[in-house]
């Protein structure tokens, strides 16, 4: 088995996805890129088998997404899930103030992550930490924001469409946006639209995955988010065994990680040149 790629449902975690994969294919190695919270709904990659050696491939691709906000009143979690803690009336002026806060918000170049959320936080899972009441302070993290339009505006309430990259969180995206509109504010919706290469038009319900549901071979995902690497017949049998590759059995012999495939389309390996020679980083069984 190689990856399949799912519509979460709402009301579910990554980890339960992850959970009801297992029972539907029949096996406990199945691992999943880029979590979802459990109010998000769409494209949720599930790496299988072999696959999940590609797991950290899968999950550093942009995100994009379409999301609900509401202003005016926020929550402990930062989304529709969480406890009311704060409301705050919107200024008659936030619509004419939302340019310039959508503007400071593509020109981020750290977030700090909600308190519920699974970052470790003193040897423990933030969130964990969060639901005991305890006061959790995350530093802020590197994220890229690359595409944030507004779809639709209401009376208190925002739609938005974006892409981010890997780390970004969205819940903080509307408490910070608020902030700047001079009120507070949560997510009341969250659908992802894409992960990396991976579409929600490919995204098949979970309800109906089983081993016979359409998936992606080991070289097909892999291409889809490493570029390609040809390796020789004898650059094939190095790798394979996991020795040093010479250059000149890649083709092409350029840096940076790639995906290296044997002469017949097999994925061979994850692999890097260094210095005078490739290296496998991540190798998979013919």
């Amino acid at each position: 088995m190689s990856v399949f790629v799912v519509d979460k449902p709402r009301g579910m975690t990554s980890h339960d996805v992850v959970a009801r994969a297992r029972r539907a294919l029949g096996t406990r190695q199945i691992g999943h890129a880029g979590t979802l919270d459990p109010m998000a709904t769409g494209v949720l990659v599930l790496a299988v088998g072999q696959a999940t050696k590609l797991v950290a491939y899968l999950s550093a691709a942009d995100k994009e997404y379409e999301a609900a906000i509401a202003l005016g009143v926020a929550t402990d979690t930062l989304d529709a899930d969480g406890h009311v803690t704060e409301r705050a009336p919107l200024p008659d002026d936030w619509r004419s103030r939302l340019d310039e806060a959508l503007a400071a918000e593509r020109a981020r170049a750290e977030q700090v992550p909600p308190a519920f959320s699974a970052i470790h936080a003193d040897g423990q899972r933030a969130h964990e930490r969060a639901r005991r009441g305890e006061a959790v302070e995350l530093g802020a993290r590197p994220v890229s924001v690359r595409e944030l339009e507004v779809l639709e505006t209401g009376e208190a309430t925002l739609r938005l469409r974006l892409l981010v990259s890997k780390g970004y969180y969205v819940r903080s995206l509307a408490r910070d946006l608020a902030s700047r509109l001079g009120t507070v504010g949560h997510l009341t919706e969250l659908r992802r639209l894409r992960s990396g290469a991976f579409t929600l038009a490919e995204a098949a319900p979970l309800a109906a995955l089983s081993p016979a549901s359409a998936s992606l071979p080991l070289a097909t995902a892999a291409a889809r988010v490493l570029p390609v690497a040809k390796l020789s017949e004898a650059g094939t049998a190095h790798a394979r065994a996991g020795r040093a590759v010479p250059p000149s059995e890649i083709e092409p012999a350029a840096p940076g990680v790639h995906a290296w495939l044997a002469p017949d389309g097999a994925l061979v390996a994850v692999g890097e040149i260094e210095g005078d020679a490739g290296r496998v980083k991540r190798g998979f069984v013919s």
